[in-house]
This record gives C-alpha cells, structure tokens and sequence, in this order.
C-alpha cells in the first residue's frame, strides 16, 4: 500500500500600504494587543500560512474588548483596513475564506461598524469601469454571497447597484468580445501575407477565452444573487414596473436570453444562460401557478404574444417562436428541470405537464442533435429528468404515475433512447445512459409501491427482452446489473441458470470483459445478500459455489489463453474481494485434481488455475505464502512444477506469486528465493517478447521487496527490537536474512552473467541484460545509506568485456541494454580496462565505422558513444582520429562508404556535440551535409520513380533490351528526372564501352557487380539497388532532420559558434522541398517527411528573420506553382498522395481519409462520417480511376471509425457492426441517402433481358448494410424502419454479378427479424417458378435460393426464437421447399442452382437430424430427399466433364446432402422404427463406398473427410460406438485398402492414409491378404516406400506417423519385421528431424516419438538396440532445440510420457511431467544418462554421448567457415539466433554425464572408441587454437560470427577432454577429480 505525498498548499502573502501601516502604528500599543497591533503584526509576516494563524486572533481578541465600538476610531480603521485587505484579496487565496469566517465571528456591538466598512468598500468595488478588471469584482461578489453574512448584508445594503453593476458588466463583456472577434476576422483576412501575425492571433485566443470566463462568472453571479436575496426582488419593491430594481431585472433576463440565443458562445455560457432565463422569469412571473405552462409553451413554440405580459415580450420576445434553435431548447429544458421546484408537488397539474413536456422535448431532440458535447448535454439532462420525475412521483397525481408507468408511452420512449445510446462511443453519454435507465426502474416501481415487483409484467418483459440480447452488446451489462438490483439475482437465474456460464464465456474477449465481470460481481453480491437472508445456517454456501465459482475453475482449467487471462485481470480479484472465504473452496478444489490434470501447452490445467488463484490471492492480501506451505495446501514441488510448465501464463502465474505481495516489505523467505532460482535456470529464454516482459515487471517487484524489506532489516538491526522482529513471519535474526539476501544476489548475478556466453541467443541477453539494469537500478542508494547489495560488488575485468561484446550484436535492442548498463557501471566499467584495451576497442570502432555493413556501423557507433565517456580517451581518440583518418576519395562507391558514413555520423551525433572541438566539428559537419547532398543525387533517379521496385531489370540479351526501350520511351513524359534515357543491359564483368560512359556519365553507369577483396563477382539484383537506394536516403533524410533539430538556438543566435549556419539549414530546407515535390511514392519519402517536419518545427521557433520566412515563402511558391499549370513545373501525381500532400495536402479525398484515421481527433470527427459516407459511395461512381481508387480507401477507413477495427474472421460474428436503429440514430442523414442509393441500384437490375448492368455503388451499400443486424429490443417507437430496405435487397439478389447476389444474400438478414424469418422464407420460397414457367430467370432463383439459405442459417443459430413458433415455422417451410424440389432435379439445366438448393436442403437435414431426438417426425422429408439424391448423377452416371460450369459445385452439394441423410438415417429413431416410409428411409439410394468410387475426387475427399470426422467423433466418445453412424463404417478396411493403392489425387491419398491411421489396426490388418494381397510386413514396406518416393510434405507426414503405428504395433504383437526395415523406418525419423525440414515433419517425428516412447525409448528392454535407440533419443534432443516454439513443446511432450511412466514406476514420488523445452532438455539428457545405467549399457553408451558433447562440426570445414564475410549479402546481418545455445545443450550434458561417471565409478581406460575420440578432441582443440590466434585483435567485432563459433567449439572440446581425462583414471583419483 502506497501514500500519496500530501499536496503543500501555496498560501500568498497579503500587503499593506504605506498609509493603511501608519494607521495601524497610530492605534498599536507596545504594552498590550489590540487589534491593530494584531493587524500590524500580521501585516509584516512574509508567509500566507503565518498570516492565516494570525488572523485566527481576530476573533477572540475582539470579544475581549470592552470599548463602545461606535466610539473607537482604532476599531473603525481596523475594520476599514480589513474590508479593504478582503476585497484585495484572491477568490482562490486561503486569506479570504480564513478573514470571512473571522468576520462572521464579530460580536453584534461590532457588526454595524463593520457593516458600514464593507458597504463602503464595496461600493468602491462597484465603481470599477475597466472591463478586464470586471473578474475581480465578481469574484467578490460571489465571495460575499457564500458563508458569508458580513458579506451577504452589505450586498443587501447595495442592492440596487450591485444589480446595475451586473447589468452593466453583461453588456460591456458582450462588447468587448464582439470587438475581439471583429479584430479576429481581420486577421484571418491576412493570415497567409504576414506569419509574423501569429501571436497576435494567440492573444487573441487568450483574450476571448477570458472575456467569455467573465461573461460566465457575470451571468453566475447574477443568478446568485436572485436566489440568496431573493426576497429584496419580491419584497415589493418594483409595484411600478419604472423602479430601477425592475428594470435592470429586465435588463438581467433580456441579456441572458441574448446569450442563450447566440450560438458563437461557449456551450458552457449557453447552458448558463438556460438556467438564468428559467430563475429569472421564475422569480418575476406572476402569477406563479401559470408559469410551468409558460415554460411549457416556450418548449413546445406555442406562445402568443397577446398571452404574456409587455414586459416578457420585450425582454424573451425571440423566445416566443414556432422554431427555437434546438440547442436554445435544450438549455431551456435544463433551465426548468434545475429551476423549478418538483417535490412536494408544488406546481400542481401544469407541472406535471411540463414534466411530460420536457421529456418529450428531449426525446425529439436526441435525434437532431449528434454533435459530441450536445450528445453529452442532453443525456445529462435527460437524466436530471429522471431524477425530477422520481421527486415529483413522491407526492404526484395519480394520472402522473400512470403516464410514467413501464408501460406507458413516455416511459418506452426513454427506453427507446437507451436503446439507442447505450453502447454509444463516448463514455460520458454511456454513463448517463445507465443512470437514466436506473432511474428508470426506480420510476416504475415508485408507480406500483403496492405490487410485488418480482413477478411484475414490465420487469419480466424487461428481463427476457435483455436476456435475449446477444452478449456482445455492452449496454447488456450494466442494464442486466440494474434489474438485478430490482428484482434479485435468483429470480433472473430462474429463466436461465447457465448465466453465469454465459458471462464466463463473454470475458474472453477483452472489451466487453470489464462490463461482464461488473456484471458478476452484481449478480453474485446479491445472490449471496439473498442466500444469507433466507437461510439461518450456511449450508447454502456449497450451492453458491457450484453457481458462481465452480464455473470460474472449470474455464481456468480448460479455458484459452484469452479467457483465463482475462477472467484473472477482472473477474478473480473481485470474487476474492467479495468472497474472501471461497479461497479456501478453491484451492481444495483444485488441490485434489492437479496430480490428474496438469494442463498442457494449449490449457492451464487444474495446476495452472491454482497457481492463478493463489498469486491473486496473495497480491490482494488474501493468504500467506509460507502459512499454505508449512501446512501442506501447496507443495514446493506443485510449485517447481508450475514454475517449468509447458503454458507460459502457468510459469507466469508461479512467478508471480513468488514475486508479489501486498506489503512491499514483507521478508522474502529463503524458501522464495531457491525457487526463483531455479525458475531462473530454465526460463530466461523465453522467445515471447510479452513473457520477457512480465518476468523483468515480476522480478522488479521482487528486487524492490528485497531492498524495501533490508532497509527495515537494518533499521531493526540498529535499534535491537528483536521482540517487534518481522510480524509474526519470521524468527530469523536480521543479519542472518540480510547475509541470505546478499548471497541470493550474488547467485542471481552469476547465473545472469553467466547466460551471456558466446552463442547466447537473443531471448537469454535481452532478459540477462534487462535483468541486471533492474538491479542495478533498483540496489542504488546514496552515499551513506545502508545497502544489502550492490552490482559493482560483482564487476570485474572479465564481466565488463562481455557486457561490451554484447555491442556486437545483431539486435539493437541488446546493444541499447549493454550501453545502458555499462553507463550506470561507467566508473567501475573504465576502471577496470586498460589502455591497451581501450586502445584496441577504439580502433575496432574505426574499422567497423567504414565497413560495407550497416550494422558493423551501428556497433561502431555504440562503441564510440561509450569510449566518449573516457575521459582520458576523449582528446586522444579524437586527435587520433582527425590525425589519421583519410580524406574520402571521390571515386569511392557511394553505395559503400559514403552511405554507411552518414548513418554512422547520425547515430554518433548526439554523443559528439557537446566537445569542445568546436571548430573540427563544424567542418565534419558541413561535409556530412555534402556528402548527404552527394549521396542523395545518386540515388534519388530510383526513389523518385513511379515504380522504384522493378526499375533496374535484369535481362542481357539485345531484344529484351529494345522491348524496354519502348516501354521506357511511352513513360518518358511522366518521369521527369532523366534516368530514362536508354535501356541499360547488364554485362558480365563491367565491360561498359568507354565511348558510352563519355555520352552519358557517371549517373548511367552504376557498375552492375560488386567486387569483394578477393576479385570475387557477385550480381547485384533490382532489389539490392532499390534497397541501397531507400536506405540511403532514409539516412540522409534522418541525418539532415537531426542536425536541425539538435540544433536551432546555435544557427540562430550564435552562428559564429554554432556547429551549422543559416545558410546550411536554408539549404537543408531546399533540398526537403525539392525531393518531397518530386516523390512518387509515399514510401519512399515518409521518412523524408519527419525530417520536414523537424525542420519546420526548428523555423516556427527560430528568432531568425530569414529562417522564421521560410514555410511561407515555400507555401507560397507551391501554390503559385499549382495554380500556374506550367508544363514544365516539375510536380508529379503522386502514388497514393505521397510527396505534394505531405508537403500541402490536395487530394481531398485522401484527406478525408486522413482525418476519419487519425485517432486524435476522437469522437470530434463523428458528426462529419454521415458525409464522408456519402462522399465516398459518390466518388465510387467516378469515371477516373484515381477518385474511385481514393473512395475505396475513405469507404475503409469510414468502415472502421464507424464499426471499429475488425480483429476477428468471423463474418458472422457482431462485434463489429450495429443494430440497424443504433446506426440510423447515429447518422440519421444516411437513412434517406442510402435508401435512394439502394432505390437507384435496383432500377438498373429490373431489364428483363438480364443484361449485365453493373451499378459501381452496389457492393459498398451492400457492405454497408450487410454491417447492421436487427435487435430484440427494436419496438414500435422508432421512427428509422429498415423495412423499406428490405424488398430492395431481395432485388439486389437478382443481379446478374454472382458476387452481388452473394452479397444480397448475407446483406437481408440483418434486416429480417428473427420472428419474421419463416414468413420471409415462405415468400421467397413461394416466389420461385414452377418448371411449367414460360420465363425461368436462373440468376433471379439463385439470388433467392442464396438469400433463403442465409436466412435459414441465422434462423437456426439464433437464440432468439421460441420454440413453438419455430417448429411451425420449420413446418411450414419444409413443405414449401417439397413444392419446389423440382429445381434440385434434371428437369432444371442450371447446375449452379441446383447446387444452389440442394445447400438449402442439407441445411435443413443437418439442423432436423438433432431434432429428431425431441420427437419430430419427418420421414416424408426424407424421403423426398433420398428421391432428389436417387435422381441425381451420382447414381447414374455424370455426363459431364469438369469444365461444365457450376459442376463441381453441385456435385460438391449432393455429395453433402447424401453425406447428412447418411448420417441422419444412420441413427437409432429411424433405424429402429417400424414405419414402412422409415424402412425405405433406412436404405439409402448411396453408400460411402459408392462416394468413394465417384471418378471426381471432390467427391471422394468430402466423403473421406466424413469418414475421418466421424472416427474422431467416435474416439473422442461424442458418438455412442455401439451405433450411429459407426454402422456406416462395418467392413469398410478393404474399401480404404484397396484406394490407398490406387488413389491417385494427393489430397485423397493424405485422406486415407490419416484415416488408416486413426483406425484400429486390428481391424485393418486382418483384411490386407484378402484385398491388396500383402502382409503385414508388406504393407509396411509399402508405407515406407510411399515416404521414399513422395514429394508432399503431407503424404510424408501422415506416411509416417501410419508406418510408425504399424512398427509399433507388430512389435508389440511379437511379429517380426526385419533388421533392414527397421533400420530404414529409424532413418526416415532420424531424417524427418533435420534442421532444414518443414515443420508438418518434425511435428510428425515428434509424434511419433511420443507414440513410441513407452514401448521403445524407455522399456527396461532394449528393442531396437542401443544404437538406434540413441539415434531416437537424439532426435528428441534436437527437436527440443529447434527454433520453432510449436515443435520444441511438441517433443516435450515425449518427456511428458517419459516422466508419467517415471512416477507410475516410482509409486507417489513427485515427477517434473508438464514442462517446457529448456527444463524438457535438462530432463531428457538425464533420462538418457538413467536409461545408460538401468540397461547396464554404460560402457557402450558413454562414448555415444561423448560424441553427441564433442558436436560434428570440423573446425575447418565447417560450412559456415567456408565463406568469407565480405561475399554476404549486403544488408544480411548472418546468422540470427532466435533459441538454440549449444552450450547450453554441452553444460546440461556433460553434467549428467559427470553424474553418471560418478554414480558408477566408470572407467574405461583401454577403450578404442574412446581413443578414438581422445584423438580427435585434441586434434580438434589443436586446430581451434590456430584459428582463435590468427583472429584480429578484437575478433568479437570485426569477425563475430567466426569468434562465437569457434568459441563455442573450443568450450566443447575442452569439457570434452576432461571427462576423457576422467574416465582414464583410476577409482581412486575420480573422487577427487569429480569433487574438483
């Protein structure tokens, strides 16, 4: 828990002048205090809280006097000065509220005089004419009227000037800003002649903002005024309506109605001024009972002038209009709801009307007003509404409660409302939504105080009209949690006990899982209210755990990653919070089932639920970690487990409740620490960037509870409290705990040190570095203060060369780490290097700094920024470097030297500019700025081409070369640069004629071929140019862009010691200008773009005449330029509006788009979609390609502001889109639009002849209303129908485009209600032809047949329908559908729409075969199905080819039908009936055997895949296997035999292959003699043929994971298969391991390694022998290091089976099982050591595994050595290490081996193999020696990749010798040497 560091409070300090001093000197007395010594005394303190305390005085001094004040002059001048120091004072200084409650402490004899002070100061006060002194005053004013009687009575005293002062000040404020604005348009008349002009239109602002503040507080203050004295008003003191208190009444309420009608205003003035008119008419009208119908009539525009007196005329006569502006009768509605008086029933029937009035009023304008802050006014008010209703209610009519009954009109417009508004897109609006509906419910149940509002009709209505929501809409939450605050939480559970399931199931989506969990947290904190009220015993809480928290553990459990996190983040901490006592629940729960269900990858499993429950609960302050563990509820070994598991959020989750507490000082016991260490061996290497993050946050927690908790061990310590020690937590001494906590540190640092070994990947070095910058960070304390630990402590020489070769990585973000680090050890870090090093690190970073790679100049730059911080090196280095560097020659390659020159100077900027080699610098830098220049000229041809990417081509044959002669010659005119000249051929070797290189110069003749330094060619392709091109200038344009921003105060002020002049940063801006005008491509030139736009910022801020100009000058010239048309203007249509539009944007269209994308401006961009809508469906129907092209990109950047960013594939999903009312309500201005849009499309669709008349809007409006979907909540109150679209989009479906009718198809079901689904179908179904038509249009059935399959589609997934209504409807339609089976038969020629119908029929024979359980009787259905499939060609024959359109569609649609009525007929109710129809429907016309013999395989493989889908199924036991579909399946091994043999399409193949495999064996091998004549044997050499000889990576997965089923299964049958088949199959796995395979092998090596590991891997018995065995263990050992995540936790899962079977042999021994590949690999290299000593295979073994340490690889020929660095391609950074260490592989092998030596005292001195080995180990140790030594000094830099592979050979081959060395020995001397 933290506290907020109090806030100081600034108090200023009041003053006196000089005469108000001597007054007070006059009347101080020396001998005694008086008040004016008081006074004086206060006067001279300089501090306001000093002040304070002396004012407090005031009062008691004063009752101590006992002179007649009326005769004292010191109490008169006191009291003068003190009126005078109050209205002096600031409104917001503390002074002025201490002085007033002062002064409200006088007694009576002093209050008259005091009195007579403040009127006269206040009548000073009111003499002010100064406009902007106008604040002041009425800031006192207001002062005076609060809590403030002296204050309150001089105002009364004054009160007719005070009223004239306001009146005054509203007219001279009204004024004044009216002249301000006149000034303002001036402006802006010149705004573009004069730039210098802008900070006078800032003042401008300032200015105005601060007169319409005045205007605000004026128009408060007078409100004020009238409601604290009010009785001075109606005191009868304007019987003549000539008195001045009357007039300047008028005056008040004329002014206020002036703002309220002046929309120029601020809203917060206009809102103001509503609430001023209503107070002041109230306070004038009479009589009183009429003036709600005055108000009434304002709202409603039904005033008549002849009705109101002359006075209401004159002063609101704009008022007493037809048309009040809708804002003017918003604020008006506000005014009368804050003004009037609504309890008590004060204003009688007329105000109860009124009340309705209001409401009525709203509800029309929340139409009409979509502006964001109007939107947001008007909830507001609507819910101040529904507060006043609720007050009137109270004592209302009994006609008012029947109008705002729930069932009233009033009350379902509201509703309507809330409807609409509740998921609207700013949150204010959402927020009063809720309100106005909770109001809403309390209105109804005030109306029936006498009912039982749980069974009361409108709730019911209410709760199943919710219910029925879809759970995506967020405005379900919050209403839902409001009814449950009515009605109870068991009376909604009562429709539907799976709620709380359903709400579970929501959070796995992250924006709706804060309302979800708001919700449950409601629901369940009622249900348990309701369960502790209604039983006496606590019983009920087992049956309020199996309803709110066994779900939430099942979900944890099996539940994706999305959903478990989710439900943790939102929903656990407030179960927990509620419910503390379910803790106990949980963890028993859990307890119990963890050992079972571990998880796995993919779930958490009962052991990733707990370790979730117990870190919320621990970090919320719920448990105790060593309390759960001393009493056995969590095991150290559940733990351990936890911290390894496979699931990353587990690891996470184990981590993290180690790591966080609720008190950061509690001690981290010693218990904590040994399992972060171990968590820290396994896991640095985390390939996701998101769990290296967590792990660093979770380890700063810790770190930080280490050093919080050690201050307080120290302060303990000192002060030798032992009785206070450590809260019950711990007994330990603190020394002792501080010793654990500096030697934990110490381990930390080493095993993080450690990780950075060569070869490290990059997961291990960022979270070794990150790791070690937290504790730097966090163990750092000021000189003096106790520290338990600190990093220096650990530094030494060694340490910080590694944390300095980490520069030498390819990853920026591991140079980024190392610099930081090394920078907070800079001293230690210096320290520790000498010169000699230093000095050859130095001239590493020279060397790499003019390297060909760029990022050999990024480890340059990181090298100088730390060598910089030298400070011995500073000067020599950089004298050095000037001394010896050579001038860059002119020939050298730009595309080399120059280029990598200018990103290494960018980057080495910002550490270089501050030197003192002023002079030197500015020289480099002016030639950085050349060089920049130079570079730019070469490259630009490419970037500014309008197809940079296929410039350079690659053809060298003269014909090739004259075709792109000609192409180049027809876009000569677009381009304007002159790269175009002539074709260019690329020519072996350079051999360009000298003749041409004179003609055309250097610019043509970029050499076509790199040479490396052993004259070695290599070609340069198209993309290396364009590549060398972009890079180029991205640095030059980055380079040019830093120079001006680091430095604009020198080039402007001090150019004489700037590092850049005026000139310079003018011609930068050229250069900017020129290439931005002439790009494009907008790609090309982003970059270029930032750089502008520093330069721009630099200009606008710069004191310079010359500089500031410049954006003018150039706005100014391109305008020119635009307007002049000149041919020879150099501007270019740019490609998507790159270049000029960046420069000045002129495509409005692009524009458009830019401003609904550029999220910044919020919801302020919303009023404007409606028509940018329109614009982009209008610009689709341009005739130029560029409009429609940009329409297309507004239309999606509309779609997505509107909709929101689509994250999901799921087309049917409504996350991203909108009831059709919410949408409408939203842009009301695209109901018509898109209605007449729709209208339009449909007259071009109606030609009889069907010609082809595409209308270009048609697929946009589509799109559009294929976005909205109907909601159950939709009544008869709203006024935007989308049943007028609905028969347009039927007549979109008969477009002739097959996409248009597709579309239309989806497009109509948002439309179509869910109870108005069979009537739709019906008319649709009816409205097709019969086959006695005259005209049968096939494109008019399609689009219908499309539509009633979308429709039915919906219909059935809804859960909206009732179950009456929909059997009935299903009835209806089923016999619709048999009138037109006809168009499913031959007598209909059109395939497409045959296929077309036949969709619609298996729809509906998929959905009636489930409700063939409840009872339904279909048969006559089925049986004209079986007739439409009896009478398709697939019974007889096809008589067709492939080529026939849509024939391949239908066959595809009646293969699905026959494969449903299949699977229907093939079920119990049919099977077993004794109908005759049910017999004939149990013998079907087609048989799977038949699909399977269909010459087209898209028959057979949607057949195959049935029979596939359908053995899952019954595997996975969702089919009983006792029948179903299983009877399909008898005798079907022979069908699937003999196809293997003969299938020829792959996917067919693949197909039955996987289905072998997923089939019992046997049950297939018995039938291979009798149909494919092989045995067993024989089909297993088949198999392994089949992977042999295929080219499908599938057909050679599946091939072996059947092969491998077939080995295991003979083998464990005892039958032979001979040495050379297994051999072979052991080889085929061996090769399906490899590094470069595909990942669908090594995953099927992976599975068939599990699949084999019980039986062959760790049998007792060695099956295949111990050489092959090995070989497999081996390929497990590789896949656990391969690169791709997927296949390491795939392997893990042999390790699983490994560790299972360890612990089922062991007994109750725990077993590490779920784990992943870093603890995966520790795990199977210490199997493989077990196994070597169970078998008693040591010997033999030991050598293997030696040779496994050893590695393959010859230092010599190793294939990465082969090739010299300078032959990579240019911008390959090499070899990248994402996962694989192998010495991390090395140091986990040798240990175990180790272990094993010395668990069986091995030794093996004479072994040949072992010589063998010894042999090449030292020859190998020889070699890399030589190598190593004939590196260049610093190796690490300049030969990386060489050095870490030779480094880690040398680091094998020595643990290698060693254990040789070992095993040479006697038993004698192992002991020692193991124990060393």
């Amino acid at each position: 828990m933290v506290l907020k560091k109090k806030k100081e409070v600034q108090v200023d300090a009041f003053f006196l002048d000089h005469q108000q001093l001597e007054k007070l000197q006059r009347f101080s007395k020396a001998e005694e205090q008086n008040l004016a010594s008081l006074l004086l005394h206060c006067a001279q303190l300089s501090s306001g809280i000093q002040q304070i305390q002396c004012i407090k005085q005031i009062t008691p001094l004063v009752k101590k006097m006992n002179q007649n004040p009326a005769s004292d002059p010191m109490a008169k001048a006191c009291l003068d000065i003190l009126g005078e120091t109050y209205f002096s004072l600031g409104v917001k200084n503390p002074l002025k509220k201490v002085l007033a409650s002062s002064l409200n402490g006088l007694p009576e004899r002093l209050m008259t005089l005091a009195l007579q002070s403040f009127v006269c100061c206040l009548r000073e006060e009111l003499k002010t004419t100064d406009v902007y002194l106008y604040r002041k005053v009425l800031d006192n004013l207001a002062s005076c009227m609060v809590d403030f009687s002296l204050g309150r009575a001089s105002i009364k005293n004054l009160f007719e000037e005070v009223l004239q002062f306001l009146q005054k000040s509203l007219i001279d404020i009204q004024e004044e800003n009216r002249q301000v604005n006149s000034i303002k348009a001036l402006f802006y008349l010149f705004l573009f002649h004069s730039c210098k002009k802008t900070w006078k239109n800032h003042g401008n602002h300032i200015v105005q903002t601060q007169l319409m503040h005045d205007l605000l507080i004026a128009i408060k203050v007078s409100m004020m005024l009238v409601q604290k004295l009010q009785e001075n008003i109606q005191g009868g003191l304007w019987e003549h309506h000539e008195s001045s208190v009357w007039q300047s009444m008028c005056s008040l309420l004329k002014s206020s109605t002036n703002f309220l009608m002046n929309a120029t205003l601020l809203q917060t003035v206009q809102t103001t001024s509503g609430l001023a008119v209503i107070l002041f008419i109230k306070a004038m009208y009479e009589p009183v009972e009429e003036l709600p119908s005055l108000v009434s009539d304002l709202l409603l525009g039904s005033v008549k002038p002849a009705g109101v007196p002359v006075w209401f005329v004159s002063t609101c006569g704009t008022l007493c209009t037809e048309q009040l502006p809708d804002s003017v009768r918003l604020f008006l509605c506000h005014g009368a709801l804050a003004m009037l008086e609504w309890k008590n029933g004060s204003m009688g029937e007329n105000g109860e009307k009124l009340l309705l009035d209001i409401v009525s009023v709203l509800l029309s304008l929340s139409s009409e007003l979509k502006e964001s802050s109007m939107a947001t006014s008007l909830s507001r008010i609507l819910a101040i509404w529904t507060n006043s209703a609720l007050a009137a209610l109270i004592s209302g009519s009994l006609n008012l409660k029947i109008k705002l009954n729930g069932n009233s009109d009033v009350i379902g417009n509201v509703l309507e409302y809330i409807y609409t508004h509740w998921e609207h897109p700013l949150d204010a609006v959402r927020h009063q939504t809720k309100l106005i509906f909770k109001n809403l419910l309390q209105i109804h149940r005030t109306t029936i105080a006498d009912s039982n509002e749980k069974s009361d009709p409108f709730f019911e209505r209410l709760i199943k009209r919710l219910l029925s929501l879809e759970w995506h809409v967020k405005g379900k939450y919050a209403s839902l949690g409001c009814l449950v605050e009515c009605v109870g939480t068991e009376n909604i559970l009562q429709l539907d006990r799976t709620i709380p399931v359903q709400i579970l199931d929501v959070i796995s989506d992250q924006s709706l899982a804060p309302y979800a969990s708001d919700l449950l947290e409601t629901m369940f904190t009622n249900h348990k209210t309701h369960f502790t009220l209604s039983f006496q015993e606590s019983t009920w809480i087992d049956q309020w755990h199996d309803i709110w928290v066994s779900p939430l553990l099942l979900i944890l459990c099996e539940g994706n990653h999305d959903q478990t996190t989710y439900i943790i983040d939102y929903y656990l901490p407030k179960l927990l919070k509620r419910s503390p006592d379910s803790l106990s629940y949980m963890i028993r729960i859990l307890q119990a089932s963890a050992d079972a269900n571990l998880g796995s990858r993919s779930t958490r499993g009962a052991l990733g639920a707990l370790m979730a429950c117990l870190r919320t609960a621990r970090a919320h302050g719920h448990l105790e970690l060593l309390n759960i563990m001393s009493s056995g509820l969590v095991s150290t070994e559940r733990i351990k487990q936890g911290l390894v598991h496979q699931h990353n959020q587990v690891c996470i989750d184990a981590l993290g409740l180690l790591c966080e507490t609720h008190r950061s000082t509690e001690i981290v016991s010693m218990e904590e620490m040994q399992l972060i260490q171990f968590f820290m061996m396994y896991n640095l290497n985390s390939q996701s960037p998101a769990v290296r993050q967590q792990i660093c946050s979770l380890l700063r927690k810790l770190f930080c509870r280490i050093q919080e908790s050690s201050q307080v061990l120290f302060k303990l310590e000192q002060s030798k409290s032992k009785q206070e020690l450590l809260e019950n937590s711990t007994k330990r001494q603190p020394l002792g705990i501080l010793q654990q906590y500096k030697d934990f540190m110490l381990s930390v640092c080493d095993k993080l040190f450690e990780a950075l070994f060569p070869g490290s990947s990059h997961p291990t070095r960022f979270s070794a570095l990150s790791i070690l910058g937290l504790i730097a960070e966090i163990f750092s304390a000021p000189k003096g203060q106790a520290q338990v630990f600190q990093l220096e402590q650990v530094i030494d020489s060694a340490r910080v060369q590694t944390l300095i070769q980490c520069f030498a990585s390819t990853f920026e973000e591991v140079k980024v780490l190392a610099f930081g680090l090394l920078m907070k050890l800079r001293d230690i870090a210096f320290n520790l290097q000498d010169s000699a090093n230093l000095d050859l690190l130095f001239q590493a970073a020279m060397d790499l700094s003019t390297s060909t790679k760029p990022y050999d100049c990024v480890t340059a730059s990181y090298l100088f920024n730390f060598l910089i911080h030298h400070k011995g090196l500073q000067h020599i280095c950089l004298g050095k470097w000037v001394e010896h560097n050579p001038q860059v020659d002119e020939n050298t390659s730009v595309g080399t030297v120059e280029k990598n020159t200018v990103e290494k100077n960018k980057q080495k900027l910002d550490a270089l500019v501050n030197l003192t080699l002023v002079a030197e610098w500015k020289e480099m830098v002016a030639r950085l700025i050349l060089m920049s220049y130079k570079l730019s000229a070469v490259v630009s041809p490419v970037v500014q081409s309008s197809s940079p990417e296929g410039l350079i081509p690659m053809d060298s044959d003269s014909e090739s070369a004259d075709r792109l002669q000609m192409i180049l010659h027809e876009i000569q005119p677009q381009d304007t640069n002159d790269y175009f000249l002539q074709a260019k051929i690329l020519k072996e070797h350079c051999k360009v004629e000298s003749g041409k290189q004179a003609d055309h110069g250097p610019m043509e003749n970029i050499c076509a071929e790199m040479r490396g330094k052993e004259m070695q060619t290599c070609d340069v392709t198209a993309q290396m140019v364009l590549v060398c091109c972009w890079r180029s200038m991205k640095e030059v344009s980055l380079l040019l862009g830093t120079l001006c921003k680091l430095l604009p105060s020198q080039a402007a002020s001090e150019p004489s010691d700037g590092l850049i002049t005026v000139e310079q940063v003018k011609n930068i801006g050229e250069y900017f200008k020129h290439h931005l005008l002439q790009s494009r491509h907008r790609g090309a030139f982003e970059l270029a773009y930032a750089g502008f736009v520093q330069l721009t910022e630099m200009l606008s801020r710069c004191n310079s005449e010359s500089l500031h100009k410049m954006p003018e000058e150039w706005l100014s010239s391109v305008l020119e330029e635009i307007k002049s048309c000149d041919p020879s203007s150099t501007l270019c249509a740019t490609r998507r509006s790159a270049g000029i539009p960046f420069y000045i944007q002129v495509h409005a269209l692009n524009i458009l788009r830019a401003l609904f994308r550029d999220t910044r401006l919020g919801e302020n961009i919303m009023p404007y979609v409606a028509d940018g809508m329109q614009a982009a469906i209008l610009g689709f129907m341009s005739p130029v390609w560029a409009v429609r092209n940009s329409s297309t990109l507004l239309f999606s950047a509309l779609i997505t502001r509107i909709f929101g960013v689509k994250r999901g594939k799921d087309e049917n999903s409504k996350k991203n889109r909108m009831t059709g009312r919410e949408f409408f309500s939203r842009f009301p201005s695209l109901y018509p639009f898109l209605l007449k849009q729709l209208e339009v499309v449909t007259n071009t669709l109606n030609s009889e002849a069907e010609e082809l008349k595409i209308h270009p809007s048609l697929f946009l409006l589509l799109l559009i209303l294929g976005r909205l979907y109907p909601s159950p909540m939709d009544g008869t109150y709203s006024a935007l129908s989308m049943a007028p679209f609905v028969p347009l989009i039927i007549r979109c479906g008969h477009s002739p485009v097959y996409r248009s009718r597709e579309m239309s198809g989806r497009a109509l079901v948002p439309f179509v209600m869910v109870n108005e689904v069979p009537h739709t179908v019906l008319s649709l179904l009816e409205g097709l032809p019969d086959p006695t038509s005259p005209c049968v249009r096939q494109n008019y059935i399609h689009g219908t047949l499309l539509q009633v399959f979308h429709l039915l589609r919906s219909y059935f997934d809804s859960k909206q329908r009732v179950s009456s209504d929909f059997e009935q409807g299903l009835d209806d339609i089923i016999t619709c559908t048999g009138t037109k089976l006809w168009l499913a038969k031959r007598p209909n020629p059109c395939l497409v729409t045959r296929a077309a119908y036949l969709d619609v029929l298996v729809l509906l024979s998929t959905h009636l075969g489930e409700f063939q359980k409840q009872g339904m009787r279909l048969f006559g259905f089925w049986e004209e199905v079986n007739k439409v499939i009896s009478d398709s060609e697939l019974v007889s024959s096809i008589p067709y080819s492939s080529a026939v359109p849509g024939l391949i569609q239908y066959l595809e649609s009646i293969t699905k039908l026959v494969l449903s009525v299949l699977s229907v007929t093939a079920g119990p109710d049919i099977q077993s009936s004794s109908s005759p129809v049910a017999k004939r429907i149990a013998k079907p016309a087609l048989s799977i055997a038949h699909l399977l013999q269909c010459e087209f395989h898209e028959v057979r493989l949607l057949a195959l895949e049935a029979v596939l889908l359908w053995l899952k199924q019954i595997h996975s036991k969702q089919i009983a296997e006792g029948g179903g579909v299983l009877c399909l399946l008898t005798d079907f091994e022979g069908t699937l035999l003999t196809m293997a043999l003969k299938e020829k399409n792959f996917q067919c193949f693949c197909k039955v292959l996987e289905i072998l495999y997923n089939m019992d064996l046997r049950n297939v091998l018995p039938k291979t003699e009798g149909t494919i004549k092989m045995n067993p044997n024989e089909l297993l050499t088949w198999s392994l043929n089949v992977i042999d000889i295929s080219n499908s990576t599938e057909v050679q997965s599946i091939g072996l994971k059947f092969a491998s089923k077939l080995v295991l299964h003979l083998l464990q049958n005892h039958q032979q298969i001979s040495e050379e088949v297994l051999k072979k199959w052991v080889q085929l796995i061996v090769d399906f391991c490899g590094d470069e395979q595909q990942t669908e092998m090594l995953l099927a090596a992976a599975e068939v390694l599990k699949s084999i590991t019980t039986f062959l891997l760790i049998n007792e018995k060695l099956i295949l022998g111990l050489s092959d065995t090995l070989a497999l263990w081996k390929c497990v050992i590789l896949l656990l290091q391969n690169e791709d995540l997927i296949v390491r936790d795939a392997a893990a899962e042999v390790i699983q089976v490994a560790q299972y079977e360890k612990k089922s042999s062991k007994g109750t021994e725990f077993a590490l099982r779920i784990v992943s590949a870093p603890m995966a690999l520790d795990l199977a290299l210490g199997t493989v050591c077990e196994l070597l000593q169970r078998w008693g295979q040591s010997r033999a073994g030991v050598p293997v595994l030696l040779g496994w340490l050893l590695g393959d690889s010859d230092p010599k020929t190793d294939p990465e050595a082969s090739a010299p660095e300078e032959d990579d391609y240019l911008f390959d950074k090499g070899e990248v290490n994402f996962w694989a260490e192998k010495l991390t592989h090395v140091r986990q092998l040798s240990k175990h081996l180790l272990r094993l030596i010395s668990t069986t005292h091995l030794t093996l001195p004479d072994q040949g193999e072992l010589n063998r080995l010894s042999r090449i180990a030292l020859d190998q140790a020889q070699l890399v020696g030589h190598l190593l030594r004939a590196l260049p000094p610093t190796p690490e830099f300049t030969k990386t990749a060489e050095f870490t592979r030779l480094s880690i050979q040398n680091e094998r081959i020595s643990v290698c010798l060693k254990i040789l060395d070992l095993l040479k020995t006697d038993g004698t001397c192992k002991n020692e040497n193991l124990e060393k």
